[in-house]
């Protein structure tokens, strides 16, 4: 839990894993890079965000249970709130697309992410960069795909990977790091 400018910030944390070990570094980087994130695509009221940490065995578990795909995955995004299709959150909540009801009490639920930090650490040696990079750049993935971000074509793909790296870059995170 923590304050961005003057807005109200919940992150629900739950490690589920115990292959890789994260500290306050860890956890200090990932609400400042989801708070980034928010901000800069327009949120502009009190959010909540749950992060589960977990390992390869679980996500892969979950990754079948809810997508139907028997596989090791590194990051999975469970949005609350639908979007137009074509549309992200900056875009509806300028045009007042959401209801009071899509609001827990005075936050906006904007949904689940599940992070196995074991595939980030495995990717992160593949890619030959830090552990810390690979875990920021599967953060604010899964945060754009929780505003409404998707990658199915082309064009769209293109749109939410300049926004990935337009966001890492402001924490010198680009992908030649």
């Amino acid at each position: 839990m923590g304050k961005i400018g003057v807005r109200f910030i919940m992150i629900y944390w739950d490690n589920n894993q115990d292959r890789v070990s994260v500290g306050e570094e860890f956890y200090k980087l990932i609400e400042d890079i989801i708070g980034y994130s928010l901000k800069a695509e327009g949120v502009t009221v009190d959010w909540e965000i749950s992060i589960t940490l977990t390992d390869n065995e679980s996500i892969k578990e979950i990754n079948s249970e809810f997508r139907h795909i028997d596989s090791v995955t590194d990051v999975l995004s469970f949005p609350m709130l639908s979007y137009p299709t074509g549309r992200v959150f900056k875009e509806c909540f300028l045009d007042n697309v959401f209801r009071p009801e899509d609001l827990d009490g005075d936050k906006l639920v904007l949904g689940d992410i599940v992070l196995s930090l074991e595939r980030a650490q495995e990717q992160s040696d593949e890619f030959g960069h830090e552990f810390l990079r690979e875990v920021c750049y599967l953060t604010v993935h899964s945060v754009l795909h929780l505003l409404g971000y998707d990658h199915m074509d082309e064009k769209d793909k293109k749109i939410m990977r300049s926004r990935e790296e337009e966001i890492l870059n402001k924490f010198d995170l680009s992908r030649g790091d």
